[in-house]
């Protein structure tokens, strides 16, 4: 079984195109995230400056702790959307990665397979079995991994259900306090 200089130079341009992509994806996912921060950032600071003008602006204590009691709840809200814009783009990335990973692993499968048959050919005889039991092993460890690849997108979809029912929740938790608040400081 002898590897061909073009098979090894097929090998490494595969291997740094595989590269390139990874690098592609992640440098697409920091530059999502740096524009999220600085919009953040930008959209922070404008709120700021508009809840400083609106607090400066009140005319007494009551009207202060209102504008304070409805300020409160949109920075929860942002704060939760945020949360999850990054928890959007982490899981798009990580997905992305997930694809280039599993293609990898078929590609490396299938290129295994083809050498072990081409030895197999060029084997003496009574190896049939030893060859057997090489596939029957690659095919066992082949299922493993479709199965821990399955179980692994399940636990990511019920995480990304649990980060929507928290946020859900938070953001319900704060607009129902926010009006009990209000209503316990005017009484």
């Amino acid at each position: 079984m002898t590897t061909t200089p073009e098979q090894i130079v097929a090998a490494n341009k595969a291997n740094v195109e595989t590269l390139l992509a990874l690098a592609n994806t992640a440098f697409a996912s920091a530059e999502r995230i740096a524009a999220l921060n600085l919009n953040t950032a930008r959209a922070v600071l404008e709120d700021s400056v508009a809840s400083a003008k609106a607090l400066m602006a009140a005319k007494d204590v009551q009207e202060l702790l209102a504008l304070q009691t409805s300020l409160a709840q949109p920075v929860v809200e942002k704060a939760v959307a945020y949360s999850r814009s990054v928890y959007e783009i982490a899981s798009q990335t990580q997905e992305e990665v997930s694809k280039m990973f599993e293609t990898q692993v078929a590609e490396a499968n299938k290129t295994f397979a083809a050498a072990l048959d081409k030895a197999a050919k060029s084997a003496p005889a009574g190896s049939d079995v030893a060859v057997a039991a090489v596939k029957s092993a690659i095919a066992a460890a082949n299922s493993a991994y479709d199965s821990v690849t399955k179980a692994a997108k399940q636990v990511a979809e019920i995480a990304e259900a649990n980060v929507a029912a928290a946020t859900s929740a938070t953001v319900k938790a704060v607009s129902a306090s926010t009006p009990a608040k209000s209503s316990k400081k005017a009484a």
